[in-house]
Parts: C-alpha cells; sequence; structure tokens
C-alpha cells in the first residue's frame, strides 16, 4: 500500500464538489437511443458545456459513413450522432485516452424513460449506469486532476462516442486514431454491483447473409424453386453446431418469406460470433465460409456475406495486468477492493485494446440490470470511483 501525498489528497478532496448526481439525472432526462439523432445531439451539446470545464478545445467530430443490410437485402446508409472529442495538453511527457458513449439502448418509443429512486442510494433510470454515471464519473476526475500540482505531465484525450450500443462503427476510426501513442486508457462502462470489474473480452462479429433462391408455386411447381428460407435455417443450424470452446454463435434472426403458397427467393440471417482470441476469429471466418459454399452448393442458392468483426478480442496480457494492478493498489489506499473477472461482453475497450493499449474499461459507477427496465445506479459510486480513477490518473503521471 502507498500512502496518499498531501498533494494526491487536496486533489481528491475537490471531487465531493461536484454534482456528479445532478448531472445524471440531467442527462438521463435526455433520451439518447443510438438511433434518436435528435436526443444525441442534445445530449451532446449538454456534454460539451458541462467538459468545456476542461481545459482545451472540445469538437463534435461527424460519424464515418456505416452501412446495414435492409430486410429486402439492399445496403443502407445508417445515420449516426456526432462523437464528443477533446485533447487536453497534447505536448505533455504522458499521454492517456479515456473514452465512454452518450447512447443508450432505449429508443425515443422505448417504455423506460423515467427515473426513479429505489431507496436513498438507488437510482433507477435509462442509462443511469451505462453510462451517464460513467460520464459524470469521467468529468469529475478530470476537473479534479486540473488542480493537481503536477498536472503538467498528463495530457489526455477524451472521446465520448454515439454508437457504443450499436457497435461503434461510425466512430471506430476515431478510437484507433486518439488510441495511437497513449500509455494507457480508461473506459467508463459501470462496475459490478461489488465493484468487480471486467477484464478479458471475447470478441464480437455481427453478420448479415444475404440468400438468393428461386421462386415458385408451392403447390403447382415447388420443385423447380429453391428455397431460400430453408437455406438460411440450414446455415443458422450449421453455424450453431460448430461452435465451442473457441467462441459462441448466436443465429439472432432470419428475414424473408411471403404467402404460403410461394417458394421463398430471398432471405437474410443475422447471426453474432463471440470468439475468445485472435485464433478463434479466423476460426469463425474459415467457418463461415466453409459453411456458405455448403449450404448453397445442397440448396443450390446464391449467398452474400455482410459484416464482420467490429470487437476484437482482448486478452488480459501483461500490460493490462500492469494496469489493472495499478487500479487495485489505488483502491487499497482509499480503502476499495478492487476485482476483475473475465467477460463475454464486448465495449470500446476491445477497440482500444487491438490498438497496443491497456485499458481498464470499467471504470464507471457501480451499478446493475443494464440494458433493461431494472437498470440501476447505487449513487455513493459516483464520488468513490471519481477519486478512483483521479488517484490512478496522478499516479500514472507520476510513472507508478
Amino acid at each position: 500500500m502507498t500512502a496518499i501525498s498531501p498533494a494526491e489528497q487536496a486533489v481528491l478532496d475537490h471531487v465531493s464538489a461536484a454534482p456528479m448526481l445532478e448531472q445524471v439525472q440531467a442527462w438521463a432526462a435526455v433520451n439518447s437511443g443510438s438511433r434518436n439523432l435528435d436526443g444525441l445531439a442534445r445530449l451532446a451539446a449538454m456534454l460539451a458545456d458541462a467538459f468545456s470545464a476542461l481545459p482545451g478545445h472540445i469538437r463534435l467530430i461527424d460519424p464515418a459513413p456505416v452501412e446495414s443490410v435492409s430486410p429486402d437485402g439492399v445496403l443502407l446508409q445508417v445515420g449516426h450522432g456526432r462523437h464528443l472529442f477533446l485533447s487536453v495538453r497534447s505536448e505533455a511527457p504522458v499521454r492517456v485516452l479515456l473514452t465512454g458513449h452518450m447512447d443508450t439502448v432505449f429508443a425515443a418509443d422505448h417504455p423506460f424513460q423515467a427515473q426513479r429512486w429505489l431507496d436513498d442510494a438507488v437510482l433507477n433510470g435509462p442509462g443511469v449506469a451505462d453510462m451517464k454515471g460513467g460520464l459524470a464519473i469521467m468529468l469529475a476526475a478530470l476537473q479534479a486532476v486540473e488542480t493537481w500540482e503536477g498536472r503538467a505531465a498528463l495530457g489526455y484525450d477524451v472521446v465520448i462516442n454515439s454508437d457504443e450500443e450499436v457497435g461503434s462503427a461510425s466512430s471506430a476510426g476515431l478510437l484507433r486514431q486518439r488510441a495511437a501513442g497513449k500509455i494507457a486508457a480508461f473506459t467508463y462502462e459501470p462496475a459490478l454491483p461489488d465493484g468487480t470489474l471486467a477484464g478479458a473480452r471475447a470478441g464480437s462479429g455481427n453478420f448479415s447473409i444475404i440468400v438468393t433462391g428461386r421462386s415458385a408455386h408451392a403447390g403447382r411447381n415447388p420443385d423447380e424453386g429453391r428455397n431460400a428460407l430453408l437455406a438460411a435455417a440450414d446455415l443458422a443450424l450449421r453455424l450453431k453446431a460448430a461452435s465451442g470452446s473457441g467462441f459462441s454463435c448466436n443465429p439472432a434472426r432470419i428475414d424473408g418469406g411471403g404467402p404460403n403458397n410461394v417458394v421463398p427467393d430471398h432471405a437474410i440471417l443475422r447471426v453474432n460470433f463471440r470468439p475468445r482470441t485472435p485464433a478463434d476469429e479466423i476460426a469463425v471466418r474459415c467457418l463461415i465460409e466453409s459453411s456458405m459454399e455448403a449450404v448453397a452448393r445442397d440448396h443450390e442458392v446464391a449467398m452474400h456475406l455482410h459484416g464482420g468483426f467490429g470487437r476484437p478480442p482482448k486478452p488480459m496480457d501483461e500490460k493490462a495486468e500492469n494496469l489493472f494492478n495499478l487500479v487495485r493498489r489505488c483502491g487499497a489506499d482509499l480503502g476499495l477492493s478492487i476485482d476483475w473477472r473475465d467477460t463475454g461482453g464486448v465495449c470500446d475497450g476491445n477497440n482500444i485494446a487491438a490498438c497496443g493499449v491497456p485499458v481498464v474499461d470499467t471504470m464507471g459507477a457501480r451499478g446493475g440490470a443494464i440494458h433493461s427496465p431494472d437498470e440501476y445506479l447505487m449513487t455513493d459510486s459516483l464520488p468513490e470511483r471519481a477519486r478512483l480513477s483521479a488517484l490512478a490518473l496522478m499516479r500514472i503521471a507520476q510513472g507508478k
């Protein structure tokens, strides 16, 4: 255990003055579902105003173009909100990346829109833990660090994207660009209720496989048809059957079909894979290719693959362990027990780690039931986790 110095303690004392709970409630009152561009624009403006308390110039970055396959097999451009970017002390000898997301999984027409107190310290509401609480923690920690006498040694970039909950396709390039040259990164996804962090993460790939068959009358000449829906179902079963210890497979949806008296000539299989290592990702690609060839041959249909692995696997390597251990030591100095465990979930930490930058990606609030109407934030974790981040940032800047 390392004693907290008087200079560090002075910084930590500033955290208690941050209006984190008020910010969380104001931000959570704005619906910022990933496809609600108006709501995302409103929240981006609010975040830009709040983060303007930090030095540096804030910019709202236009999203990169993203294509998606419609249910009828047409490639369409998908709209996304702008991403917030702030850079502070780019010339500093030690530079880190801090990331978060402004979008939630709750669309503008989702019934879960309001907040309520479950008890004096637990707030239920859309995005309160994932991750508007994390954004407030990030800001409070940085504002506190800006009072530190040693702040000149620490530079940082902040990226808050608008599309994390839908895979970060329009912000992946921005994340790669800003990760370059960083010694470490923190992402503010929520920790578990007991404070446990996410360690190694599986990767994630989303694919749409377009199947083109041949239409025919289901009663008069069915043998002349080539059933695209049946081929898509066969492919789904083959892919699922091949999953094992190295990766999981979730066939999630099949679009297509029509009247009962018509052999369907069009279908789209939507499927997700979670590889645990880069080698598993290669194995999945080979599986998809060989399975598509076999099904196309057996059913005499054509197939076209769209999509890819947007989240690479995030292993717990030596650099990551060093950063986690630093956070653990900082927690011990603050009277917190910090542990971590592997997870199959994915986030922007996957993308950052793929750039060779160690990342702890659950530096946000303690909470739970995320992605559901039961989502909750443990409000006493706001100052707790902000102090943890502030201390860890100071220790990184001091080479500890």
